[in-house]
């Protein structure tokens, strides 16, 4: 009779989670510093590895191949948590839907795009660099702006549910532009190349949806 053979019990404590968790955070943290500075083609792993303090096989353990530790830093840029975040989960689209009004709707979005866009424009420029050189960050890129282009549809038929939205616009139409005018690339060019603050970025957008897109 053969001896049972018992395979090895997996071990983890709330101390070892904790460890990966802030280890994920420094090595995303430290991408992101990388990425933006000298861009995404001139950084490798092993500068990420050093700089975060940890080693390759670690970074590797911890968060994956170079293109991969660039899909979390975008990821969590979006979502501003660390962590990718479904678009629905998010506060300010949960606010968005249980505003009155599509004045209300409107000035909820467009502040939270002013508070995100600092973070995030960095980000996805150095995804749109990496793109040049990397199929998996061009697939990124395309999966992204697909992405935001079908939440951008959910925006324009939550604005018109309220009856305010200019009956001879379409759906695709509005939701071009809000997907245009609230993109990392419209946002750069007014505040990195003509020095407006997030705030007035913020404001343009609800004056411009408004004057737009409401009856």
């Amino acid at each position: 009779m053969k001896d049972d053979v018992k395979s090895p019990r997996r071990y983890s404590s709330p101390f070892r989670l904790e460890q990966a968790a802030a280890t994920r955070s420094q090595v995303l943290a430290t991408a992101l510093d990388l990425f933006t500075a000298q861009g995404y083609a001139a950084t490798t792993v092993t500068q990420v590895a050093r700089a975060a303090g940890v080693s390759v096989d670690t970074l590797y353990a911890t968060v994956g191949r170079k293109s991969v530790i660039l899909r979390e830093v975008v990821e969590s840029a979006i979502s501003g948590t660390g962590q990718m975040v479904p678009a629905e989960e998010r506060d300010y689209v949960i606010a968005v839907r249980a505003a009155i009004g599509a004045p209300a709707k409107i000035g909820i979005y467009a502040d939270a795009v002013a508070a995100m866009s600092p973070r995030t424009a960095p980000v996805f420029a150095a995804l749109r660099d990496a793109a040049q050189t990397d199929p998996d960050c061009a697939a990124l890129g395309i999966e992204i702006s697909t992405r935001r282009a079908a939440n951008m549809l959910k925006f324009t038929a939550d604005l018109r549910s309220t009856g305010a939205v200019r009956p001879e616009l379409t759906d695709q139409f509005v939701a071009d532009v809000v997907w245009a005018t609230a993109g990392w690339e419209h946002y750069t060019q007014l505040v990195t190349g003509r020095g407006w603050t997030p705030a007035q970025f913020g404001d343009y957008l609800r004056e411009t949806w408004n004057r737009l897109f409401l009856t």
